[in-house]
Order: C-alpha cells, then sequence, then structure tokens
C-alpha cells in the first residue's frame, strides 16, 4: 500500500489551518512547514498531530524543497492553509495513487470570490507527485519538477482564495513588492510599455480568453484586479531602478 505525506507552508494561519489538516486527516503523514508563526498556528498544527518544522522565510521553493526532505511518504500531496479536500477529492487521490498511470497530478482550483465559486477562473496545478526526486524552482510562481507523466484529476480542491477585497489587494501588493525585487536582483528592466501593455494583457486573458465574463460581477471584479497586480509589479519595479524604494 503506498503511503501519502501532505505538505503545507504556513505564516499566520490559525483561522485557516484547522479546517485545513481535518480536510487530509486521511494522509499517512503532515507535514507543516512554518515560518515562525506569531498567531498560534504552529501550536494547532501541533496539537492535530502534525510534524512541524520551523523555517524562516527566504521563498516559496525552498520553503517546499526543505518539508520534502522529511517526508516519508510514497507520493506527496501539497496544500496550502486555505485549502481544502473535498471527500470527492480524497476518494479520487487515494485511488490513484494506488492505481494511477501517471507519476504525477494536476488539481483544479475554482477560484472563491464575493461569497461563490468562479468555475470559469479555474487553475491547474500539479499537487500530487510521486516522492521520487521532486523539487520546486522558482521563487514566487513556483514549479513543481518531478520524473514522469502528468494526469489531471477531475474533482476540485476547494480553495478560499481571497478573503475579501481588502486581504486581495494587500495580497496583490505583497507579492508585487516581492517579485519587483526578485526581478531586480536578477537584472531584469521595466518600462511604461510593460506598464501599459502587460496589465491590459492580463485583464483580457482573464476576463475574455479564461471567460472570466461567464462569471458575471465577481468575473469582471477578479479581472480587474489580477490587472491591478501586474500594473503594480512592474511600478515597483520601476520605482527600484529609480532608488525611490
Amino acid at each position: 500500500m503506498s503511503k501519502l505525506t501532505v505538505i503545507i507552508p504556513t505564516y499566520n494561519e490559525i483561522d485557516y489551518i484547522e479546517d485545513a489538516i481535518k480536510s487530509i486527516e486521511f494522509a499517512d503523514e503532515i507535514i507543516v512547514i512554518d515560518s515562525f508563526s506569531s498567531d498560534g498556528t504552529k501550536e494547532k498544527a501541533t496539537a492535530l498531530g502534525c510534524k512541524v518544522i520551523d523555517r524562516k522565510f527566504d521563498n516559496f521553493s525552498s520553503q517546499k524543497n526543505h518539508a520534502i526532505s522529511y517526508a516519508t511518504g510514497d507520493w506527496v500531496l501539497f496544500i496550502d492553509a486555505d485549502e481544502r479536500v473535498s471527500q470527492k477529492l480524497k476518494i479520487e487521490i487515494l485511488s490513484v495513487i494506488q492505481n494511477g498511470k501517471h507519476q504525477g497530478y494536476k488539481l483544479q482550483f475554482p477560484h472563491f470570490y464575493m461569497n461563490r465559486f468562479l468555475y470559469h477562473k479555474v487553475d491547474k496545478v500539479v499537487r500530487l507527485v510521486k516522492n521520487d526526486s521532486i523539487s520546486f524552482s522558482g521563487d514566487v510562481h513556483e514549479k513543481l519538477l518531478f520524473k514522469g507523466t502528468v494526469g489531471t484529476l477531475k474533482n476540485f480542491m476547494i480553495h478560499y482564495t481571497y478573503k475579501g477585497l481588502f486581504h486581495l489587494l494587500q495580497k496583490k501588493n505583497s507579492y508585487a513588492w516581492f517579485q519587483a525585487n526578485t526581478a531586480f536582483k536578477k537584472g531584469k528592466k521595466a518600462g511604461y510599455f510593460q506598464l501599459i501593455f502587460k496589465p491590459f494583457y492580463r485583464f483580457f486573458s482573464s476576463y475574455i480568453l479564461k471567460r472570466g465574463f461567464m462569471d458575471g460581477i465577481p468575473g469582471l471584479a477578479l479581472a480587474s484586479i489580477n490587472a491591478y497586480g501586474v500594473f503594480s509589479r512592474y511600478a515597483k519595479i520601476i520605482l527600484i531602478e529609480k532608488g525611490v524604494k
């Protein structure tokens, strides 16, 4: 019987962590890689029987790669604290780790915004893999590297993406500074062309190409805020280049 390890990176997730852990209690091992939370996240995870590892955050890939070194399961599932494995997805995961044809599987994530799931805004990301020479690369939107073929699970992961408008804008702003600093350190430049064209394309992609318009007002709002996030990133790169920040 193949065993499953679940890895959850956390930082101040006390409002979410318990439900996340309870949704993956079927796992043989749960590892929480915590960036020195100050709100009780670590203590809650420990009380719920998780293996908790403290590590100062530098980037998302390094955090997860550190946790991977502790994983003892034959398969590894990566989730965030604001995600929940549904009962149907649980059954599907348990099935593929015993009888699946692939070495990795994409999970589907409909976004939750304005008190509803946006089923026309669905991300597909590799999150379930065989524990065989796996690692992450990239600082922000990290990519999971593994050997073998990839399939897609049909049941959705429940993802409470945004806690509200203020949280969403705060998250976009925080990511923008992180991405801008990373890009600047790598020598990447930003000009006014990127400042205008990139946000426009992000809106077009989110609202038209990915059919966000079919989700009504929430789809329009999310596409607009995604465009703002891209604008904010390039604006911050320009500010850094000018020595303003």
